[in-house]
């Protein structure tokens, strides 16, 4: 009979995890997946459903979605990527993207979200609503929502927006946040919080469309008081929305498309 010893030493310590996500357009879920470079290591339609692609070590398997899934509200499923340092793999795939559309996707859905420097995640929203959330492994385990409790006023505000952003890709609330927190404590806020709550705000009013409300920031930003010392320190807060600008604006031609292949598919693994 095993013996408990026995038991635990048939168990290498070398499993693999491979998400399993609904789809509810094979073609639509092969093309965007393969442009963002992902290869196709088993397809099948028939009798039922079943795809699954790879990038670099990353293994995603694609069934049939259930028949009242609403790929619009965007939780159909998902997985985590765990990495070391998140930017390169959203500098990647957001040239991958331009390779073969001209233009990264950046609104709607499938998309890729933005990426601003420090930030430690960032989603891959693919065409039937699923999120593939590449997260830094050293990511604070804690949120705060609202903002730290260690910040007042709008320093809260924006710590609470940043959250909004970054974590719960909601534009609209942390736009909302900032609005708030400005219209209760600019008036007493240092002028260093002025300019980052305004230069946060440009940049949603960016990533909204929204050039007019992005128009007024701009002149409120210029027209604020702001020693050369702090503009350095704040440089990549006010670069933001320039930033991301460039980011959607950047375009290239798009890659022909690839000849169709014949023959039987892969077995997964």
């Amino acid at each position: 009979m095993p013996t408990h010893a026995t038991k635990a030493a048939a168990i290498s310590g070398k499993e693999t995890t491979v998400p399993l996500l609904p789809c509810v357009s094979a073609d639509e879920t092969l093309e965007f997946y393969q442009a963002l470079g992902f290869v196709v290591t088993y397809q099948m339609t028939r009798p039922y459903l079943y795809l699954a692609l790879r990038w670099s070590n990353i293994d995603l398997h694609f069934g049939k979605g259930a028949k009242n899934l609403d790929p619009s509200e965007e939780n159909s499923g998902g997985c985590l990527v765990m990495v070391d340092a998140v930017e390169p793999y959203h500098r990647a795939f957001t040239d991958a993207l331009r390779a073969k559309y001209g233009k990264v996707l950046a609104t709607g859905r499938p998309r890729i979200t933005r990426f601003r420097p420090g930030q430690s995640r960032f989603s891959l929203v693919d065409p039937t609503g699923n999120n593939i959330i590449f997260i830094q492994r050293d990511e604070p385990e804690d949120l705060e929502y609202g903002g730290s409790a260690q910040l007042t006023g709008l320093a809260k505000a924006i710590d609470n927006a940043r959250i909004l952003r970054e974590f719960k890709n909601d534009d609209k609330a942390a736009a909302r946040a900032l609005d708030i927190g400005l219209a209760r404590y600019e008036a007493e806020a240092p002028v260093e919080d002025r300019v980052r709550a305004l230069a946060a705000r440009m940049e949603l009013a960016v990533a909204q469309g929204d050039a007019t409300t992005g128009r007024a920031l701009k002149q409120q930003l210029q027209a604020l008081p702001l020693s050369e010392d702090a503009r350095s320190q704040l440089s990549d807060e006010l670069k933001a929305a320039e930033r991301l600008e460039e980011w959607l604006a950047q375009t290239q031609p798009p890659e022909p498309a690839p000849s169709k292949r014949t023959g039987p598919p892969r077995r997964p693994r």
